[in-house]
């Protein structure tokens, strides 16, 4: 599967411009439920499980105003990426303690090997740079979303 292929792995319904919960755990459950909801995820509560222990093991807080909370689970069948946004922004315990306003959840499959390596990369790479972020931030339709970012992601 190709990795960079951002209509595959999110899909207009795994992107949401609703503002989600202010809590972490709140709005990695909001993610979550977009891939649920998109028929992504086979088992909700392993997903949850497995993205909550990472998120025990080290912050997915990555700063600049970026949170990426995921895992490798049996719990999805293909590499997934739910897109979410939040005006005031959530405490991700970002090392430059600045709030999560841009969500990024990466959920692919416990055999993925390195896809999620892959698509942890390309995004972070991509998101380290104002403009994107900027277009992101401000973007009023879900199809913006997935075209900035399947600009930015090679």
């Amino acid at each position: 599967m190709d990795v960079t292929d951002i209509s595959t792995i999110t899909p207009l319904e795994l992107i949401s411009l609703e503002e989600p919960p202010a809590t972490k755990e709140g709005a990695i459950e909001f993610l979550l439920d977009l891939a649920v909801d998109a028929g992504r995820v086979d088992d909700r509560d392993a997903a949850l499980d497995a993205l909550l222990e990472r998120e025990e093991e080290a912050t997915t807080g990555v700063g600049f105003g970026i949170g990426i909370p995921h895992a490798k689970t049996d719990a999805v069948s293909k590499p997934t990426v739910a897109f979410a946004r939040s005006t005031e922004g959530i405490d991700f315990d970002a090392m430059d303690d600045k709030p999560a306003k841009l969500l990024f959840m990466i959920l692919v499959p416990a055999a993925g090997g390195e896809d999620h390596l892959q698509i942890l990369s390309a995004l972070s790479r991509s998101l380290m740079h104002e403009d994107v972020r900027e277009k992101l931030l401000e973007a009023e339709s879900k199809q913006t979303v997935q075209d900035v970012l399947a600009e930015v992601v090679e």
